[in-house]
């Protein structure tokens, strides 16, 4: 997999592409992340990237001209167009599932990472082809976003963590949250391991992760379960308890 990345800040990303498992993946040669730097494209002596926008209003927009040359630098020579997300908090919220639907569809993503007002719309028509938001709140830049996605994305190549079932579990994989875990010591302060994850027994051991994942779902994010699918009558029991619980 490879990921560009489209900034005027690249310092901003250096640790987080350098360290724990993103770095151990580009060792391997799973995955190629770049960095490239709008303000090389500026076509002024003194790198200017930014101008005041027509019609007024506050600040300063970024232009199209070095965006596009940025992004030129990168897709000229290929035969196909990668695909570019600009992370905007005018985008679709982002998720795991399209998280997955990335992984799996694209071998190259090219990230663009706005800075102060935004950037110039005629840089989005040309080159953007989706538009992905963090949640609904304002960041300085989109540099942090761009680790989020990179992040999430990479975690679900194949081989780039140890194995698949580190995050088949996981909270939203399957639409849940993830059960509670515990590790030694078995009695910390007073509070203690559940009975069942000591005992040895996979099918209870499984059963109770999966009561556990609807009950803490239930608790903390009631309106995913509004689109969860019970997998069976043990389930469907779990959830009508919940729900005569809480009339």
């Amino acid at each position: 997999m490879r990921f560009d990345i489209l900034t005027l800040f690249p310092e901003m990303l250096s640790a987080f592409l350098n360290a724990s498992i993103i770095k151990r993946a580009q060792e391997k040669g799973i995955l190629t992340i770049q960095t490239t730097n709008i303000r090389d494209f500026a076509e002024n002596k003194h790198n200017r990237v930014d101008d005041a926008p027509f019609g007024g209003g506050m600040g300063m927009l970024m232009q199209a001209g070095p965006i596009v040359r940025a992004y030129e630098s990168i897709a000229g020579g290929l035969e196909y167009k990668p695909h570019v997300i600009y992370l905007s908090p005018q985008g679709t919220p982002f998720c795991q599932s399209r998280a997955k639907e990335l992984a799996d569809d694209y071998q190259h993503l090219v990230l663009l990472c706005g800075h102060y007002e935004g950037i110039d719309q005629r840089a989005i028509d040309s080159i953007v082809d989706e538009e992905i938001s963090l949640g609904d709140f304002v960041l300085t830049g989109g540099e942090i976003a761009a680790a989020a996605v990179v992040d999430a994305v990479s975690r679900l190549i194949p081989g780039v963590l140890s194995d698949e079932e580190c995050y088949l579990e996981e909270s939203h994989s399957k639409g849940l949250l993830e059960y509670p875990q515990y590790t030694r010591p078995r009695d910390f302060r007073g509070m203690t391991v559940p009975e069942v994850l000591l005992n040895g027994n996979h099918a209870e051991i499984a059963k109770w992760k999966r009561e556990q994942a609807i009950r803490i779902t239930f608790q903390k994010r009631p309106e995913l379960l509004k689109n969860y699918c019970p997998q069976d009558s043990f389930e469907k029991k779990i959830l009508d308890s919940l729900n005569k619980e809480n009339e």
